[in-house]
This record gives C-alpha cells, structure tokens and sequence, in this order.
C-alpha cells in the first residue's frame, strides 16, 4: 500500500460533529484531517487500533459512511505572518470578509480560502547581514503591519543557523524568500515572513516573569481596588445583563496594552455583529488611528459548529502568544469561557465520556487550567520582555457562580471581578461588586504603586476597603431597626461609603473624563475623599451631629469630583482640600 493510501480513512459512523473510522488509519493525535467530498476540515481526537475518532470543525450533516478522510500530516495549526492585525477570523483563522465575499454571509461547508493575503506586498527592512549566526526567536525583518504595530519577522522557534543570503529591504509578499540559512546538518533552510504553530502546544520561551507591573486599564475599581498584573489572570463572572461584554470593552479600549485580541467565543450572532461594528468605528486614544489598527477579532457564533468554538480559545490564544515573542504586551479578551465548556460538554456527550458535575467531562478543570496557564510576562527566545493578560468573561447560568465553570475558573484565575445584578440594574457601572471580587496581584504590585503613583496607595486602598466593609454589616442593621438609632459616627461610615460608592467605584463610560481615569487622579480622589473622612470625623468627636455635617453639601460636592476635575488638572485637588477645611471651620463657628 502507498504512503498516500496509509493516509486515508472511510467513514463508518457519524455523531454531530464526531465522526468514526474503522480500522488502523495510521493517523496520528491532533492530526488535521479533510473529511468527505466536500473537505471539511477536522480533528483526530481518539485513536485505538480498531477505531479513530474525528471532531469535524465544520456542519457535518449530510456526510455518510463510505466517504473518504484524508490526512495532512500536520496538526490544527494557525499561518502567523503580517495581516492578522485588523482582520476578523472564524474559531479556525479563516478570514470572514474573503469568506463573505465569495459565499455570502453565511460561511459555506468546506469553503477553502487562505487565512492571510498572500498577493499583497509589504515593505519590508531586513535586520540580519549575511554571516549573522541566528537561532529561533532572532528578527529577521521589520514591517509597518498597521500604523500602530511593526511586525517584527523571526525564526521559526525550532531552527537555527548561519545566513547565506538576505534578499535587499523592498516590498514582498509573505510567502516571498527573504532570508536563506545554513542549519547545523549542512542543509538550507528559506526563511520567509510566515510560520505555522499548531494551536494546542504554547510557544517556547526563555522563562516567566513573576507579576510585578500592573495592566492599567483606566477603570478605578480595577485598577485600584482589584489591580491585574500583566501577564495575569482575571474572570469576569456574571448573569445576562451585568455588563460582562461592556467591561471587556472598556479594558480593550483604555487598557495600557499594545495589541488586543478579542475571542467572541459561542456568543449570541447579533450580540458579536455590534461587537464587529463598534470596534470598527473606536477610535485608539493612544495614537487617534482606528482601533482595530492594534485589534484581531475571533468572531465564532452560537450558531456556528460546537468544535470549531473550542478551538476558537486555543487559536486566539496562539495569535496572542506570537505577538508577545515580538516584545509586546497582549491583552485577550475571552467571551465567554462558560460556552467553550458547553462546547467541551456537547463533544463529551457525543464521545460518551463519563460526564462529572452538571454533565461537564471530568476534564474541564485541567482544560482550564491549561488555557490560563499560557498567559504571563515572559522573557523570550530573542532577548525581548512581553505578556500575555488573560480576561475571560464566564456566564453562569442564572448568575450562580457555585456552577462548575465559575469554581474552576477561580481556582486558576488570581482576579476575581464578580458582577452584580442588584449593582447593574440600578444602573452602577461597571457593575464589579466589591465584596464578591478580589485580586491577589496586590501585594505583587505593592512596590510598583509605591514607586510610580504614592508610598500611600495600597494604605489608602485597603482605608477605602476597610469603610466598604464597615458599611455592609452596618447595612445589615439599618436594614433591621433603621438608620436613626445608629450613632453619628456610624452615620458617618454609612456616608461616606456612599461617596466611595458613588464617586469613585461608580464610573461613566460615556463622560470625556470619566471614562478612563490616570493614576494619579485615582490617588488624589481616594486622598480627598480619605480627607473628609478625617475631618468630618474629628467634628463627629466633638459632638458635632451627623444632621449639621450632611447640611453643608460637601460630600455631595467630593462626589462629582470624578466630572468636575479634568484628567489634565491634577493641581485642582489643592481647592477640595480648601473646601474641606472651610467646611470644617463653619461647623466649628455654627455650633460654637
């Protein structure tokens, strides 16, 4: 039998999007396959000596047994090259514009196109001279991408070898040789701007980082209540509704990260439609260019088939990881994980597994566990420092995070950021519920915050927590006997818990600068709103009631300090703490 033949397989059996063969195919495990007539593109996910199971990553129906399964060789992988920024791919990086525009909205059965454009030129400065000895990771050329990012051109991660030729700098096209080694054995090796990696197996690098430097996102409550590391991990748990998608947005649009890659993972299709539309149109604050300029979007639908959506994470995730070995620091934003483990749930099903808890495989946590574990900041193969911050949205179902998507997640993520539907639906955004939440990247980043913002900062953060607790139990006997027999200096933490509440955790997207707020301001307001607290307390001592304190309009006036002071005037701080002393003084002189 011929080695082509060694490689095909006969249909015998069709379950949803997993198919059987019979008998030994001489496939391998997590080989790529081209199933049927029309050459759907599929997985070998099981292999035994009488049996090989197959995931099709495509709409299998119609398929029958007798059609044919032919093997590629090479495992799922992704084509890494110039053109993934500013382009929108389905869960196996296809590229829905080119698929739209020869089969129409709706992506046709075993439509074969090119994941990037291999027509255009792009001009291109090569940065190795012949002679260079060069090893995976070395830049071998530069490419202005978008107007935002230079690609940055390396050797593929498992070669290494001296330079016979460079071609001169020039526009060529991705599949163009630019650059010729000679390996270790003797043999050549053309180097062109494309590498393919197989999707499941992490990037080589040359060791992690721990946590020290914080992804500024703009967004108060998480940058200074439950800060994320870059190269960390966050979850954004909650109900339909709490504002899980929107939050993504806001990190994606402000955060202090290079490249964004946006995985719409078993989304609803109208839902991921104005996720598509609105990115287009968002303008980057940073550099005032589009957006999308540093965005690669996953647009995988619930409507689209279930396997396709559980490599959707992986193909993400591995356009983030190429992206970090050029030196950049990635964001990704996973929506939501709860659909890719009920897609891990349907293929389970379909394989007969032994289902565990809510019908999930008992796999699920090691899955999890294996995706968030390939974010981090990272020193690479090439010398270059990068991350990768991993924030996945989960979807309980009826907002109960005891479901086992959320419990495993927790146990792998190391911020928490939990949605409230109370807070959402009385319209408190971002809706992150403070007492629910917590972040462990705080005592990593303590130093980082006490160098670049104030030694303060964690002591005023954990003053601002300490005040939010104290109202909570205070609440649970307001809520009992009322607010009038509580003592004025309890009335007192109840007030300015509302300030915090109101005017620091509570933030508007759609105000100029509200919507995304420095450091620095977020200091100064929680050293404003700590200096009233001080000072009103001190009057509360004396005897002064809680009545004449509230008379004066001064917590109201800290409230809207987040509207009333510029991102650009940090120095207006100076008159609240003015006001606040005036204030002091008139309570004083009143009840002299």
């Amino acid at each position: 039998m011929s080695d082509k033949m060694d490689k095909l397989g006969t249909i015998y059996g069709v379950n949803g999007p997993v198919i059987y063969l019979k008998g030994n195919t001489g496939f391998k495990m997590a080989e790529m396959v081209y199933v049927g007539k029309e050459k759907l593109v599929g997985e070998v996910i099981a292999l035994d000596k009488d049996m090989t199971t197959i995931q099709v990553y495509e709409e299998t129906s119609g398929l029958r047994p007798g059609e044919e399964v032919i093997a590629t060789g090479d495992a799922v992988s992704v084509t890494l090259a110039p053109g993934i920024l500013d382009n929108i791919f389905d869960g196996i990086e296809r590229p829905l514009e080119r698929i739209a525009e020869t089969g129409g909205a709706f992506i046709t059965r075993g439509v074969s196109v090119d994941s990037l454009d291999r027509v255009k030129r792009w001009p291109t400065h090569l940065t190795v001279s012949v002679g260079d000895y060069l090893h995976g990771g070395s830049i071998i050329a530069e490419v202005p991408e978008t107007r935002a990012i230079l690609h940055k051109c390396m050797v593929p991660p498992d070669v290494e070898g001296t330079v016979l030729s460079v071609v001169p700098d020039g526009d060529y096209t991705i599949d163009d040789v630019l650059v010729t080694l000679r390996l270790a054995s003797g043999e050549t090796k053309e180097l062109t701007m494309t590498q393919h990696w197989p999707i499941r197996v992490a990037r080589p690098t040359h060791h992690r980082f721990s946590a020290s430097v914080p992804l500024v996102t703009g967004q108060r409550i998480i940058d200074t209540m439950f800060p994320i590391a870059k190269g960390g991990t966050a979850a954004i748990p909650g109900g339909f509704g709490t504002g899980k998608t929107m939050t993504q947005h806001q990190i994606a649009k402000w955060s202090d990260a290079d490249i964004i890659i946006y995985i719409g993972c078993g989304e609803r299709g109208n839902e991921m439609t104005q996720v598509l539309e609105e990115f287009g149109q968002l303008i980057d604050p940073k550099s005032g260019n589009p957006l999308m300029d540093r965005t690669t979007l996953i647009a995988n639908t619930s409507n689209m088939p279930v396997a396709a959506r559980e490599a959707s994470i992986y193909t993400g995730l591995t356009l983030a990881e190429y992206y970090r070995d050029m030196g950049y620091d990635v964001a990704i934003m996973a929506d939501s994980t709860s659909r890719w483990a009920e897609a891990l749930r349907e293929l389970s099903g379909r394989l007969e597994e032994m289902p565990a808890e809510e019908g999930f495989p008992a796999y699920l946590a090691s899955r999890l566990s294996a995706f968030y574990e390939r974010a981090g900041m990272m020193h690479n193969l090439n010398g270059t420092d990068g991350s990768v911050s991993i924030i996945g949205a989960v979807s309980p179902q009826g907002g109960d995070f005891s479901e086992p998507v959320t419990q495993n997640t927790k146990r792998f993520v190391r911020c928490f950021w939990g949605l409230d539907k109370s807070l959402a639906y009385s319209r408190h955004f971002p809706a992150i519920h403070w007492l629910t939440s917590y972040s462990e990247y705080l005592s990593d980043l303590a130093p980082w915050y006490q160098e670049h913002v104030s030694p303060k900062f964690v002591d005023y953060r954990n003053r601002i927590m300490a005040l939010l607790n104290s109202e909570s139990s205070l609440m649970e006997i307001v809520k009992l006997i009322g607010s009038d027999v509580l003592p004025d200096d309890q009335k007192l933490v109840l007030e300015i818990a509302r300030v915090i509440r109101l005017g620091f955790l509570q933030q508007n997207a759609f105000h100029k600068d509200d919507t995304c707020v420095s450091m620095e301001k977020q200091f100064l307001m929680m050293d404003t709103i700590l200096y009233l607290y001080e000072q009103a307390r001190a009057l509360v001592a004396m005897g002064h009631p809680m009545s004449v304190l509230k008379a004066e309009n001064i917590f109201d006036k800290v409230v809207a300090i987040k509207y009333d002071v510029p991102n650009d005037r940090p120095e207006m701080f100076a008159q609240y703490h003015q006001d606040i002393d005036a204030f002091y003084q008139r309570v004083l002189e009143k009840n002299a």
